[in-house]
């Protein structure tokens, strides 16, 4: 276990919370939201949407992949929000 997994089992016993089921797949699926936020609005934006994608979530963070989406789909069409990069079709 990773010093992040460890910092997130403290957090969610600490503060009595009930995480997703899948804690790592969670973490990494904020990570890439925070920073497609941080890159497309502005740096700040990133742990305040990580906030509210965990409200909207709620407990169990039920629906987070939807909501996810949601703000992936905001961020890249934010106005100054760069290009999203090409993504590799497999022709090798």
């Amino acid at each position: 276990m990773d010093e992040l997994e460890r910092w997130m089992a403290a957090v969610v016993e600490e503060l009595g919370v009930q995480g997703p089921a899948d804690l790592a797949a969670a973490r990494d699926l904020l990570l890439d939201v925070a920073r497609e936020v941080a890159h497309a609005v502005d740096r700040p934006a990133a742990p305040v949407t990580a906030f509210l994608l965990g409200l909207a979530a709620g407990p169990g963070a039920a629906g987070l992949d939807r909501h996810a989406q949601t703000v992936r789909r905001l961020a890249a069409a934010w106005p100054g929000a760069p290009p999203a990069p090409a993504k590799a079709n497999g022709d090798g």
